[in-house]
């Protein structure tokens, strides 16, 4: 958290005195002090990997909602620990609700949503309010607020500052308290919705929180690959501006597959594609999916079919897809899933990917991207010998959550990535039923 002048520390109130409450607060008492007038943010935030890690006495506490170091690496140790395939992420919805099935009654404090991460407090939100579910559904509604002003070098302070706001308790208690959200918000500033869980939980409560105008941010790396998919479609083709953070980490390997093709003696290749082979981390596609739907609607492809493709007799293994180029010819696709030791934080990273270009009276061109230097192993197997072959690693890059939301609010974003709005669609079309 950034350094911050404290205007009120966090106090609990009864749910019906928040709003009226933080009127006076601003009206009267911080007579000295202007709030910002930049954005809201509504951020749902149950933790349940955290909250489970520390019920078991596996983590420390206190539950903050932060994906930081050490949640990570007590993630990752209780996968074993709990029977599931060592390629499972650290963030999949699976590993949490395994740790939910064993006995703990290990307790710590909560203070989800009472400080405002560096990250998202240097573009300082009006108001940060956050919906923070527990494990205990019968748990009654408590609700805290509190009102800082960031103190960044460069700014003064009486543009910067804000208050927070959180309702924590069971999941009933939390929906009930829905109603409390909109003259919190009201309609004066834009107001940015993260959905910072799976998309399979509560649909009604995303509904709610991410109506009318407001700007939804989603991680389609969490929740069932047709849910996460289908969602983002009838967001998009609902005129809502969504961001997705799954799409946001597929930049880099878009940069690099540009750049490769860069110089002007590689550009006509892309003209002459014939195969398109992604590999994934584990059994989540979306990932792998966005990428090859961005690729083909790039380069003008038409879908013709899609299918699964069997991996070691699992019949619902891989995924293929055959497209028509602009000239007629044929593209054959295929996104598999590799196990791998060590997995990436989120599901479905990325491993690597394939383009094989076969021009006419040219030697062709096989251009493989990797995440590290082994994973580009099984792409190059198969013919290579015959082919101009280019290979790069894709730098990894390593952000928390927060850090990730702090650059979409960084650019504004009131409408979806037109990439994205192009890119959904066939993604979902790729995945079939």
């Amino acid at each position: 958290m950034s350094t911050q002048l404290t205007l009120q520390a966090p106090l609990e109130l009864p749910p019906t005195e928040v709003s009226p409450y933080l009127e006076r607060l601003w009206s009267s008492e911080l007579m000295g002090s202007s709030g910002a007038t930049t954005f809201n943010l509504l951020v749902w935030q149950p933790a349940w990997l955290q909250q489970q890690l520390v019920r078991l006495g596996r983590l420390d506490g206190p539950i903050t909602g932060v994906l930081d170091q050490d949640l990570l690496e007590a993630a990752r140790d209780a996968i074993p620990w709990c029977g599931l395939p060592p390629s499972t992420a650290a963030m999949a919805p699976e590993l949490a609700w395994e740790l939910g099935q064993r006995p703990g009654d290990h307790q710590a404090p909560d203070l989800r949503g009472q400080f405002v991460d560096s990250a998202i407090s240097a573009h300082m939100p009006r108001r940060l309010i956050t919906l923070a579910p527990t494990l205990d559904d019968s748990q009654t509604l408590a609700t805290t607020v509190a009102a800082y002003c960031p103190l960044p070098e460069e700014a003064g302070l009486g543009s910067a500052c804000g208050d927070v706001v959180v309702l924590r308790g069971g999941g009933g208690a939390i929906s009930k308290a829905l109603a409390m959200l909109q003259p919190l918000v009201g309609d004066t500033l834009p107001t940015w919705v993260w959905w910072n869980s799976s998309l399979d939980e509560n649909p009604g409560v995303l509904s709610a929180m991410a109506a009318g105008p407001r700007r939804l941010v989603v991680d389609t790396s969490m929740g069932t690959p047709r849910r996460c998919l289908d969602l983002l479609v009838e967001r998009i083709e609902a005129g809502q501006a969504v961001n997705d953070l799954n799409w946001l980490r597929l930049r880099s390997w878009r940069e690099s597959l540009a750049m490769l093709f860069d110089p002007p003696s590689r550009r006509d290749a892309l003209n002459h594609v014939v195969q398109l082979d992604i590999d994934v981390e584990g059994q989540h596609p979306v990932k792998g999916l966005l990428l090859a739907a961005w690729i083909s609607d790039r380069l003008g492809w038409h879908l013709e079919s899609s299918y699964r493709v069997p991996v070691d007799g699992d019949e619902t293994g891989g995924l293929g897809a055959d497209f028509q180029r602009q000239d007629g010819q044929m593209v054959h696709m295929r996104l598999m899933p590799v196990p791998v030791g060590v997995p990436q934080t989120h599901p479905g990273a990325l491993v690597g990917l394939r383009l094989i270009c076969a021009a006419p009276n040219r030697l062709p061109l096989c251009v493989i991207l990797c995440s590290e230097s082994g994973g580009c192993m099984r792409l190059e197997s198969g013919g290579m010998a015959t082919m101009e072959l280019l290979e790069e690693v894709v730098p990894a890059i390593s952000e928390t959550g927060e850090m990730e939301m702090a650059r979409l609010l960084s650019g504004g974003h009131d409408s979806t990535n037109p990439l994205l709005a192009a890119a959904a669609p066939l993604a979902a079309r790729l995945l079939p039923d």
